[in-house]
């Protein structure tokens, strides 16, 4: 249970907005506070004893270290961002716009084109509905009255 409350509910929070706050996350500080946060979990999750490494809880509940999850989440939106074309490139190589580089120099596929298609909505329908009165229907031979195109 507590494991579930970790990955859907704290990780989720924490993770928010990481596109942003990714570079920040660089630092030891930072890394040391997450760590931290993410000992408390694997501590309540194991029942282990405090004096446990963190790095052995951490494999032993198959999570990854928290600043990896904050970079791979932002990495994945600007992936997204990217692809769908909603990416600027005010500052390509300062702050948290420099992952997307660095994303493209690790991995050449980055560099390849997507086959991704923004929605586009087309409120205008392309039919019209005839409602026909019963006489309309019985009236002649009884056949259905001539309507142009697909009925």
């Amino acid at each position: 249970m507590v494991h579930w409350l970790y990955v859907a509910i704290i990780r989720l929070s924490v993770t928010f907005a990481s596109l942003v706050w990714w570079s920040g996350c660089q630092t030891a500080s930072a890394k040391r506070k997450l760590s931290r946060v993410q000992r408390l979990a694997c501590l309540g999750i194991m029942g282990a004893m405090r004096t446990t490494p963190t790095n052995a809880v951490e494999a032993l509940t198959c999570l990854p270290p928290l600043d990896l999850v904050v970079q791979g989440e932002a990495r994945s939106a600007v992936c997204r961002l990217w692809s769908l074309g909603c990416w600027s490139y005010l500052h390509p190589n300062r702050g948290h716009s420099s992952i997307l580089m660095q994303l493209q120099q690790s991995d050449p596929i980055f560099n390849m084109g997507v086959d991704v298609m923004r929605p586009a909505y087309n409120f205008e329908p392309q039919y019209r509905v005839i409602m026909l009165m019963r006489e309309d229907w019985t009236k002649a031979t009884g056949a259905p009255p001539a309507v142009k195109g697909l009925v």
